[in-house]
């Protein structure tokens, strides 16, 4: 494991909540192909460099998944049941999104259509910022599996830069505007 994917997993082995998280979802029936990623990620290294504790300023955590066989809503309906009754008293909003799915309400709650995501990398790949398109999973009680397609470079330097494969520059600017707020060591690259 590189060093900074091991300072990662060292960072979010502090954080019970989400510990407690990779731990059920380790032992659940979603899909092999699933994540734990995005914002919630972004913001526990954040809160951990500023000395915040780790639950500030994260709104939600988001667990997602790819199949493409299998579309229906209510199979994230489903898996998030079965999460939120393992992990019992949870302390944050749990969000489960199927990427294979996405397209089918993006351009609902976004405005533009997109194409079908053909992998959960692929869906990561076109997330808003370069620090946040992340995932972790567990693999075992000491592995773990990244996938950090920009590296780790500008999570660790609490540097904002767009991604501009998919978002426009309104999502991108709300985004830094609302996490700029919270972490104000963070270094927001213009658009």
């Amino acid at each position: 494991m590189k060093k900074k994917e091991k300072r990662l997993v060292e960072i979010i082995n502090k954080s019970e909540p989400l510990v407690r998280l990779l731990k059920v979802c380790q032992q659940s029936a979603l899909p092999q192909d699933y994540y734990i990623g995005a914002g919630c990620i972004a913001n526990t290294v954040w809160n951990y460099l500023s000395g915040n504790p780790f639950a500030y300023g994260i709104s939600d955590i988001d667990v997602v998944y790819f199949d493409d066989k299998n579309t229906e809503i209510e199979n994230e309906v489903i898996y998030k049941r079965l999460l939120l009754e393992r992990l019992e008293e949870f302390p944050f909003k749990l969000d489960v999104k199927n990427e294979a799915r996405v397209h089918l309400w993006y351009k609902q709650k976004f405005g533009f259509q997109i194409e079908p995501y053909t992998s959960l990398e692929d869906a990561i790949d076109s997330w808003p910022t370069t620090a946040t398109s992340l995932g972790i999973r567990r693999e075992n009680k000491d592995s773990f599996v990244i996938y950090a397609p920009y590296q780790l470079d500008d999570l660790f330097s609490m540097v904002i830069r767009p991604n501009k494969k998919m978002i426009t520059k309104e999502i991108y600017e709300k985004k830094a505007e609302k996490w700029q707020s919270k972490w104000d060591k963070l270094t927001v690259i213009p658009w």
